[in-house]
């Protein structure tokens, strides 16, 4: 057949089409191409959203919006339900290669290290491009680093659909029953209660102008799990201090590492062995850049606070505390920084002596300023209770400490999900926390140690990899943090937290602080009108911990009941039994919040606290 060409001042040559008839052939045949998947189409019972335009269709604003509805001011989500009742898992949805809703799919390739700002002094490299969650690293946009005396990158303030709605849930609060009288108030001036809930008014008040609370619908979809029904009804997962839920950007980086990088690290002289060595080492410099810390070579990686505090007492304890030594914990301790000194007191001959708390909750620094004296060696205290939510003022325990010549330990394992650490100017000694309360995977967690402090101590564990040289007669033991990682680490997972700290670090520590701070208050005033319930500590500074009792029920029935509608919390002792019996229990329900939590959760919770309550009554 003959192809017919277009009159042209320059004909085409013998039996080849011109350029108009080409254009045109293409057009119609990248036109006809068919779809991924047909509009509408069902997935596990849940309407999926539209295919994604063709690469020959450009990507207008409504198809931008419908794909990703935390970029568009009140939009739907693509697949139909409303953002506040989300079903369907955010990873069966499209993610534009989860640019816009989280961390890039391809993480570790596109995106191998995260440098550290010049003013950590950790490489002198640049801070990462965008504190914004929902923008990736491809974005060209680069963060100033802060300034003053703060060596972090300060995520900016900034305002995503969802404020409106947010600051008239705040503003126009009340009571969830009118019948029900609430709780008799303490007389105590509690941040959560007095001061941001006027008595004359009983709600909590609108946010500030100046405060820019972001999306918590948005932020959800970013988290797959969230989607989740238990017992037929939406889960609400309320049992934040005890584990963390995980973004998408964390579970697609564990994919990615199995499926592109897996290999032990160091030595190897192959090209997996490199990979995976470049992805464990730049996660050391993210905690390293998130903690604030001075260098890389200040971080050890192990399986979590419980194992990083026996790693210090093991080591450094064994060789600095010695008979009749003094050793000082908080009554507001985990068992987890209680019990390794007691065994280490007791292999040693030194004594254990406790901060008391007064009736809020609340360390007492004039009885902990009693307690040092100079045969004080250490200091061992929690940043935030993860029974009560107390935050212990940290920063005046290191410097007492520190004017009696003892180390101090810190264990932040509930502090890092809620609070910006930076450790050159908290000045401690010791920093532990866990990676599964911040986000991250299990199985991995993160001592910090001053550098001149690590290189004198002597390594806990035996084995491969940190050693420099082994003959039958002499070891000859790596550098710190090597000499404290024997045998192969937890290399996969290390490298999720490390994506994990990428993702809460676009978020903005700050902004997840201001958020939970209203949902506190907001879920406090609540829990106040229910009848027969009582707030076990009621510390002025808290995060978003509230444990309490409630009269004719033990605390585990009250568990089962909440999870019969969906509603996950913590009953028991908290592995803190001694800050529980100082105020009289057993036992407490503890829901504690994270910063995809919103007030619609909470009214669950609240409703079914007056169900239970109301049926105690008619039992009575």
């Amino acid at each position: 057949m003959t192809i017919p060409t277009a009159t042209s001042e320059a004909p085409a040559a013998p039996g080849l089409p011109d350029l108009a008839t080409l254009s045109r052939l293409a057009n119609e045949f990248f036109g006809s191409l068919p779809s991924t998947a047909a509009p509408g189409a069902s997935l596990h019972g849940v309407n999926t959203p539209p295919a994604p335009p063709s690469f020959a269709a450009p990507l207008d604003a409504p198809a931008l919006a419908e794909r990703a509805p935390s970029l568009a001011p009140s939009s739907t989500a693509g697949n139909g339900v409303p953002d506040h009742a989300l079903q369907a898992a955010p990873g069966t949805q499209p993610r534009l290669g989860g640019v816009v809703t989280g961390v890039p799919q391809a993480y570790a390739a596109a995106l191998p290290s995260v440098p550290a700002p010049e003013s950590a002094s950790i490489g002198g490299a640049q801070p990462p491009s965008t504190p914004y969650y929902f923008v990736g690293e491809s974005s060209a946009y680069r963060s100033p680093p802060a300034t003053g005396g703060e060596n972090r990158i300060s995520a900016q303030p900034y305002a995503l659909p969802g404020q409106a709605s947010l600051a008239a849930l705040l503003a126009e609060l009340s009571p969830p029953s009118s019948t029900v009288q609430p709780a008799q108030r303490s007389t105590a001036p509690y941040y959560f209660t007095e001061h941001a809930l006027p008595r004359s008014q009983g709600a909590v008040p609108a946010l500030p102008a100046s405060r820019a609370p972001f999306d918590v619908h948005a932020v959800r979809r970013d988290f797959p799990i969230l989607a989740e029904r238990v017992n037929g009804r939406p889960l609400i997962w309320l049992d934040n201090a005890a584990t963390t839920q995980k973004p998408q950007a964390v579970i697609d980086r564990l994919a990615h590492f199995y499926a592109h990088e897996n290999s032990n690290i160091h030595r190897a002289a192959h090209e997996l062995a490199a990979r995976a060595t470049d992805a464990y080492e730049a996660a050391r410099q993210k905690v390293a850049r998130f903690l604030g810390a001075s260098s890389v070579e200040e971080i050890i990686f192990v399986r979590g606070a419980t194992e990083a505090i026996n790693l210090v007492a093991q080591s450094w304890g064994r060789q600095h505390i010695g008979k009749d030594d003094e050793i000082i914990v908080s009554h507001l301790e985990h068992h987890a920084n209680i019990v390794p000194w007691q065994m280490l007191a007791a292999e040693k001959g030194a004594k254990l002596r406790v901060i008391p708390v007064d009736d809020s909750g609340q360390i007492r620094l004039d009885e902990y300023q009693k307690l040092l004296n100079e045969r004080t060696r250490l200091v061992a205290v929690t940043q935030v209770s993860n029974a009560l939510g107390t935050v212990v003022p940290v920063q005046q325990v290191v410097e007492l400490g520190h004017r009696a010549g003892a180390c101090v330990l810190i264990d932040g394992a509930q502090a890092v999900s809620h609070l910006r650490v930076n450790l050159q100017q908290l000045g401690a000694d010791f920093y532990v926390f866990s990676g599964h309360k911040v986000f991250g995977p299990t199985g991995i967690g993160v001592v910090y140690g001053k550098r001149e402090i690590l290189e004198a101590t002597q390594p806990w564990q035996g084995g491969g990899n940190m050693i420099q040289d082994v003959t039958f007669e002499k070891t000859v033991y790596h550098g710190a943090p090597a000499r404290f990682e024997a045998g192969t680490g937890n290399i996969a997972d290390a490298v999720g937290l490390g994506a994990a700290l990428d993702y809460l670090e676009r978020i903005g520590l700050e902004n997840v602080a201001r958020y939970e701070h209203d949902l506190l208050a907001y879920a406090t005033q609540g829990l106040r009108t229910v009848p027969g319930l009582h707030l076990i500590g009621t510390a002025a500074d808290k995060t978003s911990v509230a444990s309490f009792v409630l009269d004719g029920y033990k605390t585990e029935e009250v568990g089962k009941l909440l999870n019969q509608d969906g509603i996950a919390v913590r009953a028991g002792h908290h592995c803190a039994q001694p800050i529980l019996r100082r105020f009289g229990v057993e036992a407490t329900v503890r829901p504690s919040l994270a910063f995809y939590n919103t007030c619609e959760e909470v009214d669950v919770l609240i409703a079914s606290l007056h169900r239970l309550a109301a049926a105690a009554g008619r039992r009575r």
